[in-house]
């Protein structure tokens, strides 16, 4: 018999895809709350900018907008319950990109065909979802290179991987918008 090496590629871990999503849904309400906070401020005549025709239809909005955020940052914390990010080895660091991909892939397609052009103000949460999932596709990748190298010189980074993740990905969605 022939003494044959079979790659293993175990490198699913069911923690590490809840604790991306998590990521992702806390970076979506996020970005939801702040729209809704920019809503509520333009309907109180705060802003120039106009994207709804009257203030009433954009306090309306800005009530469903911080309901929904609500609920899509309190998902995380309910059902999901993991917010570590292990990114210590090679193997965690291509699994935790390729999982953010996947994930920004994910919604990216679904926020496309579920989501109407028809009101302004659903234009632009389109647009914060869109940023969200390219943030995913280019600066959070980078970040968890750069994390993973960090983290194997001071523990500082270890330690508070997720919340920088998660500061870096607000601000990378930032950045698209």
């Amino acid at each position: 018999m022939q003494n044959q090496k079979s790659l293993n590629f175990n490198f699913v871990n069911l923690s590490q895809i809840r604790s991306i999503l998590s990521l992702y849904l806390f970076t979506i309400g996020t970005c939801l709350l702040g729209f809704s906070v920019y809503l509520m401020l333009e309907s109180f005549g705060y802003s120039s900018n106009s994207l709804s025709s009257w203030s009433g239809q954009g306090l309306f909005w800005a009530l469903i907008l911080f309901f929904a955020s609500l609920f899509v940052l309190f998902f995380p914390i309910e059902f999901l319950n993991f917010f570590k990010l292990v990114n210590k080895t090679f193997i965690e660091l291509i699994s935790n990109i390729l999982f953010t991909i996947l994930i920004s892939i994910i919604f990216l397609i679904l926020f496309q065909i579920s989501i109407p052009n028809s009101l302004s103000i659903f234009q632009e949460v389109g647009d914060l979802f869109k940023a969200t999932s390219f943030a995913g596709f280019i600066i959070v990748p980078i970040s968890l290179f750069i994390l993973n190298y960090l983290a194997s010189r001071y523990n500082f980074f270890d330690n508070f991987g997720f919340s920088l993740i998660l500061i870096i990905w607000i601000f990378g969605t930032l950045f698209f918008v």
